[in-house]
């Protein structure tokens, strides 16, 4: 049975965060050579019989999907974490359970993260949709863009908003969650819930039981009823790190844990890299604006995170969008993924060109590396006077503002 890989995501709450703001964060770790992209869709409204094609699989489509900003893996459909104009944040863990992840094709757990965004305008909404849509057409099918081997997992999921957050772990069909409302939260590529469940499948005791895998004498605790093993406890070191920051958590502490290669937060191994990052920040006061950040790029500790604001008319940013092959896509066609096309956008090329710098020049590297942080710095000392100002955001002052922040960092790397 493969490893998930070991991404982070974290959430923090007031009193753990600064002047009342929810700030969420994720590290998405895949396979090293993978392409992630940062794209959005806009709001849309669609014709009643009408179908989405995810991944894998055909459903049906709603009425209205809500505008939305993702980071995917640039093969497929759904996404590895992202947010919606609501100020919903999703984002998905690989989890390995006792219970086989199914090869046959159905839902992938990024599919489920990007229809959660489209159709959940709270987080509770958010994970009615993911849980619904898990029952109707189950979770299945290769997370990786290989051709030579499946690999399958369950599905865990960090959803937030202005107000809560909820813990979702699945395994199959079966799903037990978590609200959180305070405090600090890490979930990674291992369960993490115990016997703290505010909402589950209604036949998910019974199941087990059926299994033969809890006697229904004892408490019921998700967590080691589904783990293989003693690895349920994990997680720890990102927490810890988030805790250390006091009632301090803002969106640079959040940059500054998912940096961190030491913990083993920041992933870089043989078999795995940190391929986007994102942080959201999101204000419990409505009046104010969310605000997302993302890398497009590798490895946090050499990336720069790019705020994104959701108004009207947001302008496109093609420059981290990957190309795009239609149906000569290999991912679409069946057998898949017999050939890997060259999926890399012109930010993570210039990415790329940056990461030899620091390699091989090291003064250079250094010296592009400051430039690189100081062009961050501004965009979030920018982006905290939004959200400590009493004027209303124009909306026409942030319309081109994550299409700006690429096309700046890309003149540096020129």
């Amino acid at each position: 049975m493969a490893a998930a890989p070991p991404s982070y995501c974290f959430v923090a709450f007031p009193p753990c965060s600064k002047d009342g703001l929810v700030v969420f964060g994720k590290n998405s770790a895949r396979p090293r050579d993978e392409v992630q992209e940062v794209v959005y869709f806009a709001a849309a409204d669609h014709d009643p019989g009408s179908k989405v094609e995810c991944t894998y699989i055909e459903i049906e489509q709603v009425p209205k999907t809500h505008a939305v900003v993702l980071s995917r893996p640039s093969w497929l459909w759904g996404a590895e974490m992202g947010a919606n104009e609501h100020g919903v944040c999703v984002a998905n863990e690989a989890v390995v359970t006792r219970e086989p992840a199914s090869e046959s094709e159905a839902l992938l757990g990024m599919d489920l993260v990007r229809l959660g965004l489209e159709r959940g305008a709270t987080a509770k909404e958010a994970l009615g949709v993911i849980v619904a849509l898990l029952e109707e057409h189950g979770q299945g099918g290769n997370y990786y863009e290989d051709g030579s081997s499946c690999h399958t997992f369950q599905s865990a999921f960090l959803i937030v908003d202005r107000n809560e957050a909820w813990i979702l772990e699945t395994s199959g069909r079966y799903w037990a969650a978590e609200k959180i409302t305070e405090g600090v939260k890490c979930i990674c590529n291992q369960l993490s819930l115990t016997t703290k469940i505010d909402a589950e499948h209604p036949e998910l005791r019974d199941y087990v039981r059926s299994q033969g895998w809890w006697n229904g004498d004892s408490d019921f605790n998700f967590s080691e009823v589904f783990s293989l093993n003693d690895d349920h406890l994990a997680c720890s070191s990102g927490r810890e790190s988030l805790e250390k920051q006091g009632g301090d958590v803002s969106a640079q502490a959040m940059i500054d844990v998912l940096r961190d290669k030491d913990s083993g937060v920041c992933v870089d191994s043989e078999s795995f890299l940190t391929t986007a990052s994102i942080v959201s920040v999101l204000p419990q006061d409505p009046s104010f604006p969310c605000i997302h950040y993302f890398t497009g790029t590798p490895d946090p500790s050499r990336s720069i995170f790019k705020p994104f604001i959701f108004v009207d008319d947001v302008k496109l940013v093609p420059k981290v969008q990957s190309p795009s092959f239609g149906n000569d896509d290999p991912a679409k066609k069946i057998p898949r993924f017999q050939e890997k096309p060259d999926r890399r956008h012109e930010l993570y090329k210039a990415h790329e060109w940056a990461r030899s710098l620091l390699e091989n020049d090291q003064d250079k590297g250094q010296k592009l590396m400051r430039i690189m942080l100081d062009l961050e710095r501004q965009g979030l000392e920018a982006m905290e006077d939004i959200l400590t100002r009493a004027e209303v955001l124009d909306p026409a002052e942030v319309v081109d503002l994550f299409y700006d922040c690429v096309d700046t960092e890309l003149k540096f790397f020129k």
